[in-house]
């Protein structure tokens, strides 16, 4: 099997040929394709595949991962390359380390983000641990990120494909995981990934990418929220800035800060024929506050736990000049990091920004590296 590669595509920094390598594989064309790369440049590739929730409940379901179909393509993609393959139950501890976070942080009135703590927890964490236990010398994903060897250590940077870089969902790797890890697809566009698992004759070469959050059967979140969470769905008003009540909502979790659709208050409740939109969630009160879009404007975010992977583990400084991605399909805008701590941190963007959302992640970047990142905690007009 040949396939036409860029120089440096699939080739391990500092991981001689021969030696083994464990790659993270998901069931999906680019964990696959990273698999197929490596046994084509010399590796002792071995598979390891998490089922990570029931996987009886999603057999046959699309856009998922980690479980029933998802784990019989990883298996069977292994066999067609010839290589050892694992499937390891990490159900419970992804119950407790990623859905139990995602329940809890809705019925505080956030929105989750629960591929950054699948990442830092069950993957990044206990899966770098078992890659050491059985030898290799790194671990593989097939995230679109680049790990740069620098000058004092490894740097997280963006992909070269921007349209598919994922750097954002990596902020929380620690310095030590980023030792270990690698991301060969990070120099590759999406397309030449497929066109590897074609190549390779590989059964997921087709096989579309996931969409929704793997354990949300259809994307309904609140469902899951509420069966874990039960008080979390109460009713509750929603209320104007001046604190007037302009109708009723059925539970804060079927709501995001920014949201304009689904308010349920018809044009009675508009002033000036001006839409409204969610401008925050008073889960003590069980409170939707909705507003103009002028009230989504925010200047100034505050974070609490910050993982810088730049700098030798640390804060860069006061006043430092940033570009921040404050959530996963915006674009990085212009913003002054202050205050910086171990673990907290608050950044003043250079100009407002709409419907940021407790809950979510705001990443530091300077050109291209990933500096570190934190999650929002509160943020100020």
């Amino acid at each position: 099997m040949t396939v036409a590669l860029a120089p440096s595509a699939a080739r391990l920094d500092g991981v001689p040929a021969g030696a083994r390598v464990v790659v993270a594989m998901s069931g999906g064309v680019d964990s696959s394709a990273t698999a197929a790369l490596l046994v084509e440049q010399g590796y002792d590739v071995v598979g390891v595949t998490l089922q990570l929730y029931d996987h009886g409940a999603v057999v046959g379901r699309k856009g998922a991962c980690c479980a029933g179909q998802d784990i019989h393509d990883a298996r069977t993609v292994a066999d067609r390359l010839g290589i050892a393959h694992y499937v390891l139950d990490y159900e419970r501890r992804f119950e407790r380390e990623v859905i139990d976070a995602f329940a809890d942080a809705y019925a505080r009135g956030e929105t989750p983000i629960p591929c950054v703590d699948c990442n830092r927890t069950v993957k990044f964490r206990d899966l770098v641990r078992l890659a050491r236990d059985l030898g290799a010398e790194c671990m593989a994903t097939g995230h679109y990120a680049r790990r740069v060897a620098g000058a004092a250590s490894a740097e997280l940077h963006r992909a070269d494909d921007a349209s598919r870089d994922q750097s954002y969902f990596l902020f929380a790797t620690t310095q030590a995981q980023l030792e270990f890890l690698r991301f060969p697809l990070g120099v590759l566009a999406k397309e030449r990934a497929r066109a590897a698992a074609r190549r390779f004759d590989l059964p997921v070469a087709a096989k579309p990418d996931s969409q929704d959050i793997c354990f949300v059967p259809n994307g309904r979140y609140a469902d899951i929220v509420a069966k874990l969470r039960p008080g979390a769905d109460e009713p509750g008003e929603i209320v104007g800035l001046d604190g007037a009540v302009l109708g009723e909502h059925p539970g804060i979790i079927h709501y995001t800060v920014g949201q304009r659709r689904g308010l349920g208050l018809g044009g009675a409740a508009r002033a000036d024929d001006e839409p409204l939109y969610v401008v925050r969630l008073e889960a003590a009160t069980r409170r939707v506050v909705v507003g103009p879009r002028a009230a989504l404007a925010v200047r100034r975010v505050q974070l609490r736990d910050v993982n810088w992977i730049a700098g030798g583990g640390g804060p860069p400084g006061e006043g430092v000049e940033v570009d921040v991605k404050l959530r996963s399909t915006a674009s990085a805008v212009a913003a002054t990091l202050c205050g910086a701590q171990a673990s907290t941190a608050e950044i003043v963007l250079d100009r407002a920004e709409f419907g940021v959302a407790p809950g979510q992640a705001c990443v530091f970047y300077r050109g291209s590296r990933v500096l570190g990142g934190g999650w929002i905690a509160e943020t100020d007009r």
